[in-house]
């Protein structure tokens, strides 16, 4: 009997730099999808990643742990990890076996949050590339800190980063701002959070630079960086409190358009929600508004004050 064609399979490739937030994303959005009647299966892929709280399907730990090969070839955490990924990239076939059975189930990757695996080094790169010929469509969901918003340097930083990603794994891609309830922990925004998101004139950010006895030093180096990003214009952001489901539903939205899940047959879908996916007519304006309301505190200064400041 001839074997039947595997079905196309969908999911998310979940990123971030380490304490981002996305084993808490994994959970989180797994329940959220369990709650709409898709089937999933949360695959580890961070062989560091210990106390998991959510039902994994799939433990690269079964594979290779990062407590033995560190043990046995004396490297620290770091090479220890990305010995790790080079050992499951030439082991490929035991990740197949195990997610072969899976067919039919929507995935998450929790992947590890050694940010060279997604900026330059190969393995992982070379992992999702393999996965898209078993005829599996995914999504890299990128998340990182949104309180580095409150500071106009590490923000910087947070585009290149974001930029370098997006350009090395290869995969459609969305960007989060994740733990936006605690955006204003370490300070206040500058500006309105749409500037953030949607990554406007960043030549404001170099004002803000040149006031502070370090940078100023560097501001043609700083002013190069932001002309690198804004000449891409690839990099914009999604704000996401993992605890509010209307943050993750848009998440969710920007993904499944993304990996082509919504144009699919797996779920009743209406005429109207394919049109607006297909000719991007979500407007996110109004939703990033309700959110700076949600979670930004008022300014209590002046226009007048605040454009003095500037």
């Amino acid at each position: 009997m001839a074997r039947a064609a595997p079905t196309t399979a969908f999911g998310q490739a979940v990123i971030g730099p380490p304490g981002s937030g996305k084993t808490t994303y994994c959970l989180g959005m797994s329940e959220f999808l369990r709650a709409l009647g898709r089937r999933v299966a949360v695959v580890n892929l961070d062989p560091a990643n210990e106390g998991l709280p959510y039902e994994c399907a799939v433990d690269v730990g079964e594979l290779v742990g990062l407590g033995d090969v560190m043990d046995a070839l004396r490297l620290g955490p770091n090479g220890g990890l990305l010995y790790c990924m080079e050992y499951l990239e030439a082991n490929l076939d035991w990740l197949r076996a195990k997610l072969d059975p899976l067919r039919g189930h929507y995935f998450l990757f929790d992947c590890p949050g050694q940010v060279e695996l997604c900026t330059h080094h190969g393995a992982l790169r070379s992992i999702f590339s393999q996965m898209a010929q078993w005829d599996l469509r995914l999504t890299a969901v990128h998340l990182v800190d949104s309180h580095y918003c409150t500071d106009p340097a590490k923000f910087i930083s947070v585009l290149c980063t974001s930029l370098a990603t997006m350009l090395h794994v290869e995969l459609p891609h969305v960007n989060l701002l994740s733990k936006m309830d605690l955006i204003e922990h370490y300070g206040k925004l500058a500006f309105n959070l749409d500037y953030y998101t949607e990554v406007l004139d960043l030549s404001y950010l170099l004002d803000h630079l040149a006031s502070d006895p370090f940078f100023c030093h560097y501001r043609q180096l700083n002013e190069k960086l932001v002309q690198l990003i804004e000449d891409y214009s690839l990099v914009s952001f999604i704000p996401l409190n993992i605890q509010d489901k209307e943050s993750i539903q848009r998440v969710l939205q920007a993904v499944d358009k993304a990996n082509g899940y919504c144009f699919g047959a797996q779920e009743q879908r209406s005429l109207e929600a394919m049109m607006s996916a297909a000719m991007g007519t979500d407007f996110h304006f109004s939703s990033t508004l309700g959110i700076q309301e949600k979670y930004l505190a008022p300014s209590d200064q002046s226009v007048e004050q605040e454009a003095m400041q500037l």
